[in-house]
């Protein structure tokens, strides 16, 4: 889909020319410095129904694997560009929701000269301190940049507008595509102008197909980056066959498989040569690792060998 094309579909959002302004000169700096980068998509998108939108639809995704994801990611030393759905889960962040922390944090005396002074009990906050300084120490070291999207409109443009933005840094650069898109949107020049009235009746809607943006991104956008993206499935009879026909539409490198059921404890990875199965242990579970930095190590051995082969 060209650019003109996806404007067409998609009317691009307020805000994009300097976002991607902000991602160039992000995956720039970087990629001088010799490090790699990734993109990592996290979290659902949202999509209107009317144009002054009052009801959407939307999907179930929190954004869990792809913020636990870029934490792993930034451990590995990748930057990471992080595309996120507003509200869902974010890095370092993610393990502790507002409640825990409104409850733990103490004021520990009078602020004095604009700075608040907070202590809390350790225990109340396990972990809390370290993620904190990871967060900080990536920031620091301008090696995560977050980037916000709430519509399947936002979302597109974005990614388009990162993928070109890394597509410099050639095999370098990976896509990590763990956002739950929509499959289904309804054009802007179908959408009801105001609120949809409840009176009139049970509600049709006729929905057209999303452009799979994979056939873009591989093609035109980014063609020598190292690009993997998710097959979510109901039915594990299914799965593989969905992952490995994937893979030969679209022609990019990894599909990473799961199920809904045990997508936090098993995936399979899935290349055009071979099936890699990642399954925590109980063990494992009990100390707190996580599925995604199986994930991740994987693919990092994986993106070093791409990078190899292409020089």
């Amino acid at each position: 889909m060209a650019e003109t094309e996806l404007s067409t579909e998609f009317p691009k959002p307020d805000g994009i020319t300097r976002w991607t302004e902000v991602m160039v000169s992000f995956t720039a700096k970087l990629g001088a410095q010799g490090r790699r980068v990734v993109l990592v998509t996290s979290g659902g998108t949202k999509v209107p129904l009317e144009a002054r939108a009052v009801r959407f639809l939307d999907n179930f995704s929190s954004g869990r694997r792809g913020a636990t994801s870029a934490e792993a990611f930034l451990a590995a030393g990748y930057g990471v560009l992080f595309l996120y759905r507003s509200r869902s889960a974010f890095p370092f962040a993610h393990r502790f929701p507002p409640q825990t922390w409104l409850s733990a944090l103490r004021p520990s005396g009078p602020a004095q000269s604009g700075r608040l002074c907070l202590e809390a009990d350790e225990k109340a906050l396990p972990g809390f301190a370290a993620a904190l300084q990871s967060y900080q120490d990536a920031a620091a070291a301008g090696t995560f940049l977050a980037v916000e999207f709430t519509t399947l409109t936002e979302y597109l443009h974005l990614l388009q507008a990162a993928a070109q933005a890394l597509n410099p840094l050639g095999p370098s650069a990976m896509f990590y595509l763990a956002a739950a898109v929509s499959d289904f949107y309804v054009p802007v020049s179908e959408m009801p102008q105001h609120k949809i009235p409840s009176s009139g009746g049970p509600l049709q809607i006729t929905m057209k197909m999303v452009p799979k943006m994979l056939s873009p991104l591989v093609k035109d956008w980014a063609p020598k980056a190292f690009i993997i993206s998710f097959k979510l499935e109901t039915d594990p009879s299914i799965v593989i066959d969905r992952a490995r026909n994937a893979l030969e539409v679209y022609r990019h490198q990894v599909v990473v498989a799961n199920i809904l059921e045990s997508k936090q404890s098993f995936v399979v990875i899935v290349t055009k040569d071979s099936e890699t199965k990642l399954l925590l242990s109980e063990e494992e579970v009990e100390k707190g690792i996580e599925i995604e930095e199986k994930i991740v190590d994987n693919l990092q051995s994986q993106h070093t060998a791409f990078i190899c082969d292409k020089n």
